[in-house]
């Protein structure tokens, strides 16, 4: 499932969110194993822990305070928020994608920080304006191709992968991904609801397979020839460059990445980012933990280990990043990703993405 991770079976917590709900009015942080303790910060995570595992024990060392994790899915982590209310043992929620962020915040789970250290260092449009919630980190969804089948300059748009030369070549994820979701909404902000439902249609035609499988697969299905292009964020690429396995490091060899719209408005861009909950116990603790995210070590240890793009222009990129060259990003505000979310996925739906 990718990013995505679905145990929530953290630090003893295993009841299904039907129990959690039914629960919530009487669970008090006590009912927490281990979390009633003092200077320690409680996070929901839809990112996978060992992505943040790493940083936060760097935190933990530096200013003493605990850091304790659950993961689950993004969609999981806001029911059970919802169904914990004031009680939530929660302080802060990690999301990997703006469209989630955004949907948390609608569902009014975080509290309006002001820092200085936050607004200073993470431009505007990549976090909530009334400080909600604030991108951490960088991720392109970038054109990956064949370089054996195809000439570069057959590419340049998102558009152009509705171009009938394409019909039986694209491979693709669901509908249901997220990560194709915010990309149709940024479509629908940069070229209105009409052409983006022309659009649509024209990709759904053509498609190599039905949708299927991670960012991963579409790769690792290019190198073994049963489509030509496809949709990826560019993390995915960086992390199977690394990967310690040889099938996966073999696969991406055979891939090349096209950053699109470079013409125009800039390649689409998403962030992974968090917010302090609105019944945070801990509010200090979680601002200053927020704060150390964006600092120099931080964001060095983000790009280099994750294959993420700094949220701070400031911060030197890790060698295989800088090693695809520079690039144009859309500079759309990333809150719209989540605002059109709805429309999308019906746009989506509508176009028979399935």
């Amino acid at each position: 499932m990718g990013e995505w991770h679905d145990s929530i079976h953290q630090k003893g917590i295993g009841m299904t969110i039907q129990k959690w709900a039914m629960a919530a009015a009487a669970a008090t942080l006590a009912g927490f194993a281990g979390w009633a303790q003092a200077a320690e910060l409680n996070i929901y995570s839809a990112r996978k822990e060992e992505l943040i595992r790493p940083l936060l024990e760097k935190f933990s060392k530096k200013t003493g305070i605990g850091v304790n994790v659950v993961t689950a899915d993004d969609d999981v982590l806001i029911q059970r928020l919802k169904a914990e209310g004031r009680n939530t043992p929660a302080d802060i929620l990690i999301m990997a994608d703006a469209g989630r962020l955004v949907r948390a915040a609608q569902a009014d789970l975080f509290q309006p920080v002001k820092s200085s250290i936050l607004n200073k260092n993470i431009p505007a449009q990549l976090r909530q304006a009334d400080g909600l919630w604030f991108g951490l980190t960088i991720r392109a969804r970038v054109i990956a191709y064949s370089p054996e089948r195809v000439k570069p300059g057959t590419l340049s748009s998102y558009e152009n992968l509705a171009d009938p030369q394409w019909k039986g070549r694209i491979c693709s994820r669901s509908s249901g991904n997220v990560y194709n979701q915010s990309l149709t909404a940024s479509m629908i902000a940069n070229d209105g609801a009409e052409k983006t439902d022309a659009w649509l249609k024209g990709m759904v035609a053509n498609f190599a397979r039905p949708p299927q499988g991670g960012d991963r697969d579409q790769i690792k299905d290019i190198a073994a020839g049963k489509c030509d292009v496809a949709l990826v964020n560019t993390y995915y690429i960086g992390g199977m460059m690394q990967s310690k396995d040889p099938a996966e490091r073999d696969a991406v060899a055979k891939v090349a990445i096209f950053w699109p719209n470079q013409a125009d408005r800039g390649a689409h861009i998403n962030v992974s980012g968090a917010g302090v909950i609105k019944n945070a116990k801990h509010r200090k603790e979680a601002i200053r933990l927020l704060e150390y995210m964006v600092t120099d070590q931080s964001q060095e240890w983000y790009a280099e280990a994750n294959s993420e793009f700094p949220i701070r222009e400031d911060v030197p990129k890790s060698k295989i990043l800088a090693g695809w060259g520079e690039f144009k990003a859309d500079a759309l505000p990333i809150s719209a990703l989540g605002e059109l979310n709805s429309q999308a996925v019906m746009a989506m739906d509508k176009a028979g993405w399935r």
